[in-house]
């Protein structure tokens, strides 16, 4: 392991270039050393963008042409088993009177915003009423789930049978997790944002069934995004997404972002939407940029106007004491933020434990056992590297060119 200054260093180096290169192509091959390549492997992996540098111009380096067209390979034959499993939910839904809304990865698909192999999706996600939130769990129960652990967002069901995969990236036989929402919300990091009256169809059908528009599809990539850069674990594949999407929006679409009944201005929408436009010129809307900084908080709204990705992701390599405290709107928010940092509520411990147990990162790791208020001191003492990070970078300096050329096997397309 090369000393974590220059891990450092590197991930920060090869992220804007993967970032920059991925927005507008140029075909120039980096003049990187074989760490920086390695490194390179590891961004492409967390971000989620490793399948889309297969099908660019390509860079002229053996190992990573390899790596990205495995990448490419995986995912594609992953899509096919997560397009089996839609179309099994779909059907049980429809016979069992549920109303679903596929979300974010999967209604992109659906719209042909990628094709089957560009992007990788880690689960299903789906949107269900509170009324039917019992009855939709007991119909994944009925094809093979099991519900492993529930929180503040979400229930998480694994499939019975799924084993988890050792590895850099995806891999074609991960198994296909699925996350019941009822409700669509982000904290950040106090305040909860709620849009859910924005995506569930005002007049549902049994299965599942679209955003209602392109605008609520928008919608909820922003409020994932930016609750992803409060917690700095945005991805690359996320400023993707909005900007593919972007590209479709007329102006009469955007106004979504406003179309609600609680009364609160989508101040959360300008940081992600500044990232877009940072890296991917001309994706947003001037005017659009103009009109939200009025509802954005003034801290926000200068702390992120000189945000890169690499810093509100996990290419910054060192934890952070007080992530996202730039998003509080009050001193009172700020209070109830350091409060909640220093001593967890009985929730935030439960999440912490249900993700320790399920999350391969985490596991075997003295940090995450720890006390938080002992957490807190040594990340305002020193430099503490980041684990989800460490697992990827570890992954990449593990892999060999003899993994890299190993190819998945054809016709995999049915779920495990």
């Amino acid at each position: 392991m090369p000393p974590l200054d220059i891990i450092k260093s590197g991930l920060q180096h090869t992220t804007e270039k993967l970032a920059a290169e991925l927005a507008h192509p140029s075909g120039e091959t980096p003049g990187w050393t074989e760490l920086e390549w390695q490194l390179a492997t590891a961004v492409a992996a967390a971000h989620g963008v490793a399948p889309l540098f297969s099908i660019q111009p390509r860079w002229q380096n053996p190992g990573w042409t390899r790596f990205t067209e495995s990448q490419y390979e995986h995912v594609a034959l992953r899509h096919q088993r997560i397009a089996a499993l839609l179309k099994r939910i779909d059907a049980a839904a429809r016979d069992a009177g549920i109303a679903l809304v596929a979300l974010k990865g999967s209604a992109l698909h659906a719209l042909g915003v990628y094709s089957p192999g560009e992007r990788p999706m880690a689960d299903i996600d789906l949107l269900v009423s509170d009324t039917d939130a019992d009855r939709a769990g007991a119909l994944l129960e009925a094809l093979g789930y099991l519900q492993s652990y529930a929180c503040w967002k979400h229930r998480v069901y694994k499939p019975v049978n799924g084993q988890p995969t050792v590895g850099l990236g995806e891999h074609r036989d991960t198994p296909i997790n699925i996350e019941l929402h009822t409700r669509i919300q982000e904290r950040m990091p106090v305040a909860t944002v709620d849009i859910t009256d924005r995506i569930y169809p005002r007049h549902p059908v049994p299965g599942i069934q679209p955003y209602p528009s392109l605008g609520a599809l928008m919608c909820h990539l922003l409020l994932h995004a930016a609750g992803n850069i409060c917690s700095r674990t945005l991805r690359l594949i996320h400023l993707n997404d909005i900007s593919l999407l972007a590209s479709r929006m007329l102006r009469n679409d955007w106004h979504v972002l406003w179309d609600h009944d609680n009364g609160d201005a989508p101040w959360w929408a300008l940081p992600p939407l500044q990232l877009v436009s940072r890296y991917y010129q001309g994706a947003v809307p001037a005017a659009l940029l103009y009109e939200l900084e009025f509802d954005c908080h003034a801290l926000l709204r200068s702390v992120s106007r000189h945000h890169t990705l690499t810093q509100v992701s996990c290419s910054e390599l060192w934890l952070h004491a007080w992530p996202g405290l730039e998003w509080v709107r009050s001193l009172r928010e700020a209070g109830h933020y350091m409060f909640n940092r220093i001593r967890p509520s009985k929730e935030a411990k439960q999440e912490r434990d249900d993700m320790i147990r399920t999350q391969l990162w985490l596991q075997g790791s003295p940090w995450v056992k720890s006390r938080q208020l002992s957490r807190i001191v040594t990340l305002l003492t020193r430099s503490v590297p980041r684990m989800d990070t460490m697992y990827v970078v570890r992954a990449a300096l593990a892999q060999t060119t003899t993994t890299w050329a190993q190819r998945p096997e054809p016709a995999v397309s049915t779920c495990r």
